[in-house]
């Protein structure tokens, strides 16, 4: 290891000789010596650009005091972090200021109109990825490179497509301080190109038809929770999203029409949805009500029955019955429906695109389909679970 350059005695000895000079110490610490005092500094290099962080005068920080300093600067920067701004920081600690924690915080208030699951997803990404880092920074201080360190540390976990969601709840967040003129523009507007792409992965799904029938009979071998049964079992003939379906509330389902009518608060889209019930899905939810119809959800948690069931529920039910995560998942019936629908050519495909709730990018177009299709589709889909059951016969 290299001995440190300076001593405590050469500090205090050191003198003003005529114009401001430097006494190095080691990895970018320095004793700058001028007519007015001796002031202890870091250079360092943050986003391309050669930055100074003050450290304190000599003598109230002494030389192991400079050091221990530096050491706790360097280790903000290899996290990610300008050290140069942690006396701003200190400063807006508990001052109400405008901090991107304030901001995201006022911001999220607003989101009246989201539903509970993906206010959870957000606040998530927000206090494990955001707000730790820049959380306590000032807004109007934030620069793109600060940004583009600790989406860095999310892709550096492989987490490509996180990396991008949070980019783009940064971006809200910021575009909100734009708005409320807390800041003048949006730092990550620079940050167009600079994360690894993110190539689409197709989640699981088993569409060959032999497969499928095989899948389903394991399902209904199924012996665990009948609640978790119901579902699994429900998944396949309406091939709606896994929250669409775990989220589902009694007072959605009308037996009388066999329709159920997811409210546009909990669409992805935010769009209500209509799907007609097959005589099979009614008697699965028929099934059901004896179970959980007391209660307002329909796929209640096991532990706690204002929750519905999650995903991770679902899934691991699936792993139980023999399935690994990369041949099945909840979310992949979808993926299972369309691609055994679009191959009998039994359908129109903007029926199918209909029923899988994806929206038409025609305003026109879009209104005649929710005004028409529901009809045709209820066809549709009594003809899909019935094409399930004979699967189910195959051997």
């Amino acid at each position: 290891m290299a001995s440190e350059k300076l001593t405590a005695m050469a500090v205090s000895d050191a003198k003003y000789s005529g114009k401001p000079h430097k006494l190095t110490d080691g990895k970018g610490l320095y004793l700058y010596i001028t007519k007015h005092g001796k002031y202890w500094r870091y250079d360092y290099r943050y986003g391309g650009k050669r930055k100074t962080f003050s450290i304190g005068v000599f003598p109230e920080v002494s030389l192991a005091t400079a050091r221990k300093r530096l050491q706790d600067a360097r280790n903000k920067l290899s996290e990610g972090i300008d050290p140069s701004y942690h006396k701003q920081v200190a400063k807006l600690a508990g001052s109400g200021g405008d901090t991107f924690k304030d901001v995201a915080e006022e911001w999220l208030q607003k989101r009246a109109e989201w539903s509970d699951g993906h206010r959870r997803t957000v606040r998530q990404r927000l206090d494990n990825d955001l707000l730790p880092y820049i959380g306590n920074r000032p807004l109007q201080s934030i620069e793109p490179a600060e940004v583009l360190a600790v989406l860095r540390r999310v892709e550096a976990r492989g987490a490509i497509e996180s990396a991008h969601r949070i980019k783009t709840l940064a971006s809200q967040v910021f575009r909100f301080g734009v708005a409320t003129t807390r800041i003048a523009s949006d730092p990550t507007r620079d940050l167009q190109g600079a994360l690894a792409k993110h190539t689409e992965v197709q989640l699981p799904s088993i569409t060959d038809p032999a497969a499928v029938g095989e899948l389903l009979r394991a399902i209904d071998s199924y012996t665990g929770n009948p609640i978790v049964l119901h579902a699994l079992q429900l998944a396949p003939h309406v091939f709606v999203r896994p929250g669409e379906l775990r989220g589902a509330l009694w007072s959605e389902i009308n037996f009388e029409e066999a329709l159920w009518t997811i409210p546009a608060r909990r669409m992805k889209r935010k769009l209500e949805h209509k799907v007609p019930l097959s005589n099979q899905s009614l008697a699965i939810l028929k099934s059901l009500h004896h179970f959980t119809g007391a209660g307002t959800l329909v796929f209640p948690g096991m532990r706690e029955d204002t929750r519905p069931i999650s995903d991770m529920t679902l899934n691991a039910a699936l792993r139980r019955l023999g399935y690994a995560s990369g041949e099945v998942c909840i979310h992949g019936f979808r993926h299972t429906a369309s691609t055994l629908l679009n191959e009998r050519r039994d359908f129109d495909p903007d029926l199918i695109e209909a029923q899988l709730s994806h929206v038409d990018g025609n305003g026109v177009r879009r209104a005649y389909n929710q005004a028409q299709y529901v009809e045709l589709r209820r066809s549709m889909m009594q003809d899909y679970s019935d094409y399930l059951d004979s699967l189910k016969q195959l051997r």
